[in-house]
């Protein structure tokens, strides 16, 4: 009787105590939830690495179909002797007076095994018209300006990517282009010139007309400069959602779910180059307007910002199992929330291989009801009651439902989501109100 009187009267282990206390198993839960980051980490590096063969695939493409696409003109070129330079050979470039521009663009995918890249074919028309190049200002004499040996050039950053013949038809004429040189140039662009053409005979009438057909390949830009003393451009695709860039913006833009169209009317006026140039030309691609043809968020990139959100889907996932177990007071062992933490990352592996071989969508619903049956499965076995599994079954799908959401905004993906996790802290507080923190 004295022996079991002094076991009673000895004092509990503290340490035992504080292993079983509800403070103990939200520390253990929170540091395996950082734990669970380093497999995470791993998943998400296997998806850079995909992104990146992604993106070596479209500089494959690329470099194959037709890279960005940079061009103006058509310049008049028209050679004199600079008496500055005792009578060496010189060209003076002028602008056309007026000059409308037609881009019609269509675009498809290229694959490469499971990757893909996003190609267009632009057929762009180009018309208008010239005035007769005026010398007076320049201070070159009549007599050194050699009118019968002028040339037109058309200025491109992209030879590979045009397709078929080019010509221009000029003063009634038709006159094909040719690969040549740029006499001093300052930039990158190569040029297409024709023959030469006497403009002396061409400018009798006064008012010259011109008009040529260029068909290019590219991939992810088409940029023009505004040469003309009024350009009128308009742009036809059948991209949805173009982003517009460049040194001018369209004035009138429309988008739907068949394409795009964007229209700019640019005057000599807005832009800081003169309508004639006497040397060389000047380097024009700062001054161009650009209608970049991309998609703003791709398959792999869904996939990154989805990996993004790892921890806060096994965060999320442990609260409601911690709050369970304090509320009912089950038994969850360490173990079991480690295997439901790697059930919910191998939800981002699911998603990467999947949408390799369809939809991000419908790999994004395949992968989330594989996870969400595993883990309401398996918490069914571990809470014995069916109602805390349909809890559990509901949020998860509620959270995957909500970063779905968040991965296809745009430009409310940060609102949706701040307002969302409010709302998510606000539950968490509101159910967590009755845990005892002192057991």
């Amino acid at each position: 009787m004295e022996i079991l009187n002094q076991n009673q009267n000895q004092p509990e282990d503290p340490n035992k105590n504080f292993l079983h206390s509800t403070t103990a198993r939200i520390v253990m839960v929170g540091v395996l939830t950082l734990v669970l980051l380093i497999p995470l980490q791993y998943v998400k590096n296997l998806i850079f690495d995909r992104s990146q063969l992604q993106r070596h695939t479209e500089e494959t493409v690329s470099a194959q179909w037709g890279g960005n696409v940079y061009v103006y003109g058509p310049v008049l070129k028209i050679p004199y002797k600079n008496t500055k330079k005792n009578g060496a050979p010189a060209y003076a470039y002028f602008f056309p007076e007026k000059l409308d521009i037609t881009a019609n663009v269509v675009s498809e995918s290229k694959r490469r095994n499971t990757y893909k890249s996003a190609v267009f074919n632009a057929g762009i028309k180009f018309s208008g018209n010239y005035t007769t190049p005026n010398f007076s200002k320049s201070g070159i004499s009549p007599e050194n300006i050699d009118w019968e040996r002028a040339t037109i050039q058309l200025n491109t950053g992209n030879l590979k990517g045009i397709k078929g013949a080019v010509a221009i038809n000029f003063n009634g004429k038709r006159y094909n282009f040719e690969p040549a040189s740029r006499e001093n140039s300052n930039d990158s662009m190569v040029a297409l010139e024709t023959k030469t053409i006497n403009l002396r005979d061409a400018f009798a009438g006064g008012v010259v007309n011109f008009s040529m057909d260029v068909s290019y390949n590219g991939t992810k830009r088409l940029a023009i400069v505004p040469i003309g003393k009024l350009t009128e451009t308009q742009m036809i695709s059948n991209w949805h959602k173009p982003l517009f860039g460049g040194n001018f913006m369209p004035e009138k833009e429309s988008d739907t779910a068949t394409g795009a169209t964007a229209c700019w009317k640019i005057s000599h006026l807005n832009r800081p180059f003169a309508q004639q140039h006497f040397g060389s030309l000047p380097d024009l691609k700062a001054y161009s307007f650009n209608v970049d043809f991309i998609i703003p968020v791709n398959e792999y990139e869904q996939n990154e910002r989805a990996a993004k959100y790892g921890f806060l889907v096994i965060g999320l996932t442990f609260l409601i199992f911690f709050l369970i177990q304090s509320m009912s007071r089950i038994s969850i062992h360490i173990f079991q929330y480690i295997m439901i933490g790697l059930a919910l990352i191998m939800f981002y592996t699911l998603l990467i291989s999947i949408t390799e071989h369809s939809s991000f969508r419908f790999a994004y619903i395949i992968a989330g009801l594989s996870v969400v049956a595993m883990i309401t499965l398996y918490s069914i076995s571990i809470l014995k009651d069916r109602r805390f599994p349909m809890f559990i079954a509901a949020a998860l799908t509620g959270l995957y439902t909500f970063i779905y959401v968040i991965i296809q905004l745009e430009e409310y993906a940060l609102l949706a989501g701040s307002i969302g996790l409010f709302l998510i802290l606000g539950a968490v507080m509101y159910f967590s109100r009755r845990i005892d923190w002192n057991k």
